[in-house]
């Protein structure tokens, strides 16, 4: 392959994952306002409720799938022939695992209160489970579009469920405002989105029921579930600290250590976005022994995932109190240690080995035998720190963990890649883009300590002139988010300016974002025609 295909490669991976990422934002943006509202109409100890019931839906999603719907983007662009056994297969054992989730919540309703220490969670059990169950199978709609290599379908099903899901959980706040009126809400927004995922199947898999290959499924198991099991290894590890805190705390406690560990949604839409474009391309180069490329493309996107990932990690980490309060009230005040912590592991974020693991069995060995010693370090700290450990001590163990965890699978990827000397040349633009950020974070620094005090009495004051019957708590976020504006408008100058000295930025994704404006832009605006 020349290097001319090299960059056509470049520019479609960038394009595709813009595509599915333009969608995801969207519905990122839709579904921002959700946690907001929630902490606006419910009780500090009805957002503990909502939080546990839905962390342990979440896990359950992130576990249950044992990696079977990974997989389509692995047999779906490999063997042709069993494609229709492979969507078989995973769409039956979704709905096998499913109804036995959903068995185990209906018949066992207790299990969630012997987790979290209190009754509040017994009733909201089965129907916890529906919503495992209906949102199981149809999380495979996204995934089997993007695996059959149709990104513009999977980017209207994108847009589709978000729209569905904003819409419904936000009217469920208005008219129920209660964490059994989400689960309702949940039910409806994922048999939608089931009823849309059948349709798809017959239309693209047409007779795929009926092509049932057992000594198929013991070799597509035997690829997903190492997958699987690291899949529960990492949400122990992710997430088995949330439940310590559930248990030791009180669920108003528990809340404010839950949106301490908020994450927002747009760092994990921009890699799931770019992972999922990169996975079946390193799949191929896998097969072709072309190990060159994979690394190749790797630092490429690590290039561009730095370009976003290094500047919102600087200006969260100053801005970080204003951020909590603007959006969860100043009742949360106290999650802002905890969120502080918890940035530390964006920058991390830049380099994805996820790609190239899937593509080389042999790392998926190793990535489950890594997660198994960090789970099992992990949990001896929390089990031995319990007694003694306040909320910030929790997240700072979860922290250490996690990067220890991510040097020692990078070394893996890099020892399987075999990086020359030569290489370190990829290390460049990231470092450079690090640099970019921290200038722009230096002058954000020093205009928060000079300015914020006068933005925030400033805007509380014009705020409350313009809507005198407005609430303190509204004020107080008006005033915190002109904070965050007024810091932006300093930020982003600096970084963009900075990274252009630097030359960050590729002429090709300037031409490419250009070309996206145009298109939302009427062309008279930049032809400087008049009419």
């Amino acid at each position: 392959m020349t290097e001319k295909n090299y960059i056509g490669d470049d520019i479609s991976l960038g394009r595709q994952s813009a595509l599915i990422l333009a969608a995801k934002v969207f519905g990122f943006a839709l579904n921002f306002v959700l946690p907001i509202l929630i902490v606006r109409f419910l009780t500090q100890d009805e957002v503990g409720a909502y939080r546990q019931i839905f962390l342990v839906i979440g896990n359950a999603l992130a576990i249950l799938p044992f990696g079977m719907g990974m997989s389509a983007y692995y047999f779906l662009s490999r063997e042709e022939e069993y494609r229709r056994p492979a969507v078989l297969n995973i769409v039956a054992f979704f709905t096998v695992v499913g109804g036995i989730a959903f068995l185990v919540f209906a018949l066992y309703p207790g299990l969630l209160d012997r987790l979290f220490r209190h009754g509040e969670l017994t009733d909201l059990a089965a129907l916890g489970g529906l919503v495992i169950w209906v949102w199981l199978i149809s999380s495979f709609l996204e995934i089997v579009a993007l695996a059959n290599r149709e990104v513009k379908i999977a980017t209207a099903f994108i847009v589709f469920a978000q729209l569905s899901k904003a819409a419904l959980m936000i009217a469920s706040i208005y008219f129920f405002a209660s964490a059994e009126g989400f689960l309702y809400a949940a039910i409806v927004q994922g048999l939608v989105q089931l009823a849309v995922l059948l349709y798809y199947l017959r239309s693209r898999f047409a007779g795929f029921l009926r092509t049932f290959d057992i000594a198929f499924l013991r070799r597509h198991l035997g690829y997903s579930i190492p997958f699987g099991l690291t899949a529960i290894l990492w949400v122990l590890q992710t997430d088995l600290h949330s439940y310590f805190v559930g248990y030791k705390f009180t669920p108003a406690e528990y809340a404010i250590y839950a949106y301490g560990c908020f994450q927002l949604p747009l760092f994990g839409l921009i890699t799931d976005s770019l992972t999922s474009v990169m996975i079946p391309r390193i799949s191929r180069l896998q097969m072709q022994g072309d190990k060159r490329e994979i690394l190749r493309i790797t630092a490429r996107g690590m290039e561009k995932m730095s370009l976003l990932f290094f500047p919102f990690y600087v200006f969260l980490l100053i801005l970080a109190e204003p951020f909590i309060i603007m959006l969860f009230t100043r009742e949360y005040a106290g999650s802002v240690p905890i969120f502080i912590i918890n940035l530390t592991l964006i920058p991390t974020f830049v380099w994805i080995n996820d790609p190239t693991i899937r593509a080389f069995p042999e790392l998926g060995r190793f990535l489950v035998v890594q997660r198994c010693v960090s789970f099992l370090l992990l949990m001896a700290t929390l089990l031995i720190g319990i007694q003694y450990f306040e909320p910030i001590h929790f997240i700072t163990v979860v922290i250490v963990v996690a990067l220890l965890e991510k040097m020692v699978l990078t070394a893996a990827v890099l020892k399987k890649l075999g990086p020359e000397r030569s290489d370190l040349r990829f290390l460049k633009r990231p470092g450079l883009t690090a640099l970019a950020s921290v200038a722009a974070g230096a002058a954000v620094f020093i205009f928060h300590g000079l300015a914020s005090t006068y933005i925030f009495s400033g805007a509380q004051t014009v705020w409350a002139a313009v809507s005198p019957g407005a609430s303190g708590s509204l004020l107080d976020s008006i005033a915190n988010a002109m904070i965050l504006f007024a810091c932006g408008m300093i930020f982003l100058p600096v970084y963009l300016l900075v990274s252009h000295r630097l030359n960050l930025f590729d002429p090709s994704d300037i031409a490419y974002a250009k070309s996206l404006l145009q298109r939302a832009v009427p062309r008279w605006r930049w032809s400087g025609s008049g009419h």
